[in-house]
């Protein structure tokens, strides 16, 4: 099993970014998912949530609604965030997760993550 983030980096405030995420390694289609992120010295929070159709059902968190879309692309196995009108405090490690459940007990995995630095 993989999940593969991608696409953080550098940028200004007001900027975008697109962070993709690549899995592999088990059935795309089966799992919810979803990036999380964690600052320095911060807890890990669920920034964005989408079911395994992508149909209705996305969350997203309040401090990121209006700038960040997720998405996904059950035939790629891919899913993005897309983010627009960055912040400072959008700075975090960026992390893809996948979640499922079976027999009422979760299943999950975790990307590598990738770092976003908003700053001027």
């Amino acid at each position: 099993v993989q999940l593969v983030e991608s696409g953080g980096g550098l940028m200004q405030p007001g900027g975008s970014l697109r962070l993709s995420c690549a899995a592999s390694g088990f059935t795309f289609t089966n799992y919810a998912m979803s990036w999380h992120r964690q600052a320095p010295g911060k807890e890990r929070e669920l920034v964005a949530r989408i079911t395994s159709t992508g149909g209705a059902g996305t969350y997203y968190a309040d401090s990121v609604k209006g700038r960040f879309t997720i998405s996904r692309d059950n035939a790629k196995n891919t899913v993005d965030l897309q983010m627009i009108n960055l912040k400072p405090e959008d700075t975090a490690a960026y992390y893809c997760n996948a979640r499922t459940y079976r027999s009422r007990t979760s299943y999950e995995y975790w990307g590598q993550g990738t770092q976003v630095t908003v700053s001027s």
